[in-house]
């Protein structure tokens, strides 16, 4: 990928995460980088093309923004909680039509993220079971599939804004009752101690300063 298509990709992903996808039209992408459309078109097809590729940029920049995080040197418990930080930060950047957008206007492109999205969940979660068993801070009990499932269907049926309202969806409250709600139901005596000694030192201004 070249550097002017990096440059169109970051422009329109600021546009649609700000204003929603059907809003935006090509003229408004090629005035907002002060290039022709007939430049423009020399990367991209049709809006359909551009919005793929969108899609597929979020996918890599959401992979990134995980494994940052699991290569760190946290433990599971802190490691879950940095996942809660970031995703809220993530969720309060979307304009709430983005995601409607996408799914009602360009379904195939919607599915790719959220099939993407589900997988990436399922495996990071998995995982981080898997790493609290070992450290000795979860249940060795626990049934990582169904646990990873169950916790993926939990967030994507919290993302559909049925129950929850998109300003609830995004505080920074929700987002600590979710983490404490999860970790006192797969922690062990000493995950749970851990876990109370991080909440006497935590601020809920925590969640706004990812």
């Amino acid at each position: 990928m070249n550097d002017e298509l990096k440059q169109i990709l970051a422009k329109v992903r600021e546009l649609y995460m700000r204003y929603g996808i059907k809003s935006i039209t090509m003229d408004d992408v090629a005035s907002a980088l002060s290039i022709s459309k007939k430049t423009l078109y020399k990367y991209v097809v049709d809006k359909d093309d551009l919005v793929g590729k969108i899609v597929e940029q979020e996918i890599e920049i959401q992979k990134n923004d995980s494994s940052c995080i699991l290569k760190s040197n946290l433990n599971a418990i802190e490691e879950l909680l940095m996942v809660s930080k970031m995703v809220n930060h993530k969720l309060k950047e979307i304009n709430p039509s983005t995601e409607y957008d996408l799914r009602k206007y360009y379904p195939h492109h919607y599915q790719r993220l959220v099939t993407s999205r589900r997988e990436r969940m399922y495996q990071n979660i998995v995982a981080n079971i898997k790493k609290g068993k070992e450290e000795g801070l979860y249940r060795n009990e626990l049934d990582n599939d169904v646990i990873g499932k169950l916790q993926v269907s939990r967030i994507e049926s919290m993302m559909d804004n049925e129950v929850f309202s998109i300003d609830e969806f995004t505080s920074p409250k929700f987002f600590q009752e979710i983490f404490i709600y999860h970790i006192r139901g797969i922690a062990n005596a000493k995950g749970i101690e851990l876990l109370e000694n991080k909440l006497k030192e935590f601020n809920i201004d925590d969640f706004e300063n990812f």
